[in-house]
C-alpha cells in the first residue's frame, strides 16, 4: 500500500460518523459525574488504556501519515504535586487523563500516549483535512466544557482544587515508527508536526486552545474569527513553516472556554 493509498484509508470510520449519534451531553455528563464520584469515594478504579490509538497505527509503521496533533496539559501541576497528598494528585492526574480521554475518542480522535500530566493525541486527517480540523477543534472546546462543568464541579464536592488546561494543535506529516521487532512493542509519532504542537502548547494561557498556521487556515472563516494571531516576538520561536519558508504562525482563542 503506498502513502497515499494509506491516507485515504486513515479515516474510513470518519464519513459515517454522526456528531449527533455520539453526544448526548445530558447522559454523559451524568454518567461523568456518576464515574468521578465513585472514583473519588475509591469505589470505581478507571482503567485508561491506548491500545485503540496502537492498534490503529500499526498498519503505518515506516511511514508518513497526515495527521492533526492535540496536547492537552494540566496547568499547574508541579505545584500540586508539591502541596497535595501523592494520592490526591494520582487521583486528579487518573481522572484528567481517563475523563478527557473518553472525550478525545467520541470525536474520533485517538489517545497516542500519556505523559505525566499530559494527554498526547491524533485525528486522522487524510481523509478530509476540512472535516477533521474542524471535529478536532471542537473536540478541544469540548474537552474544556467538560473540565469546567463535569469534571470541577465533582473535585469541589471533595475538596480537590479546581483543575485547569492548555490545548495545542497542529496538523500535517508525522512518522510512525515503531521501536521493537513483535507487534505489542510501543509504537510513536516523531516529527516536526509533533515538536511544533508541544511548543505551541507551551505557549498557550490558561483554558484556551492554540493552533499551527497550517490547522488554523483549515478551519471555516466564522470558527476562524474565535482566534487571534500570537505575537512571536522575544519569544524562543525558531519554527518555520514549510509550505512558505516563513515564521510558523500560531493563534489562540479570544477568550477563555
Amino acid at each position: 500500500m503506498n502513502g497515499s493509498d494509506k491516507n485515504e484509508n486513515l479515516s474510513d470510520k470518519d464519513e459515517n460518523l454522526d456528531e449527533d449519534s455520539i453526544l448526548d451531553f445530558k447522559s454523559l455528563c451524568n454518567l461523568r459525574q456518576g464515574r468521578l464520584e465513585s472514583v473519588l469515594s475509591e469505589k470505581y478504579q478507571y482503567n485508561t488504556s491506548v491500545d485503540r490509538g496502537q492498534k490503529f497505527l500499526l498498519p503505518h509503521v515506516n511511514s508518513k501519515v497526515d495527521l492533526v496533533i492535540m496536547y492537552a496539559d494540566i496547568v499547574g501541576s508541579t505545584k500540586m504535586s508539591m502541596t497535595l497528598p501523592t494520592e490526591k494528585v494520582v487521583t486528579i492526574i487518573k481522572a484528567f487523563s481517563h475523563e478527557l480521554s473518553s472525550v478525545i475518542e467520541s470525536y474520533g480522535g485517538f489517545v497516542l500516549k500519556y505523559v505525566g500530566d499530559a494527554i498526547i493525541s491524533f485525528f486522522p486527517s487524510g481523509f478530509n483535512k476540512y472535516l477533521i480540523c474542524d471535529r478536532a477543534y471542537i473536540c478541544a472546546k469540548s474537552m474544556l466544557s467538560v473540565l469546567r462543568n463535569d469534571i470541577n464541579p465533582v473535585f469541589r464536592r471533595h475538596n480537590y482544587p479546581d483543575l485547569q488546561i492548555k490545548i495545542g494543535m497542529a496538523e500535517g506529516e508525522n512518522i510512525v515508527i515503531q521501536y521493537g521487532k513483535d507487534k505489542s512493542s510501543q509504537i510513536d509519532l516523531i516529527g516536526y508536526v509533533m515538536n511544533v504542537a508541544s511548543k505551541i502548547t507551551s505557549l498557550t494561557s490558561p483554558n484556551r486552545i492554540s493552533l499551527g498556521g497550517a490547522f488554523y487556515g483549515l478551519l471555516h472563516p466564522k470558527t476562524r474569527s474565535e482566534f487571534e494571531k500570537v505575537s512571536l516576538e522575544n519569544r524562543d520561536w525558531k519554527y518555520i513553516d514549510k509550505h512558505n519558508q516563513k515564521t510558523y504562525e500560531v493563534y489562540t482563542t479570544k477568550f477563555t472556554h
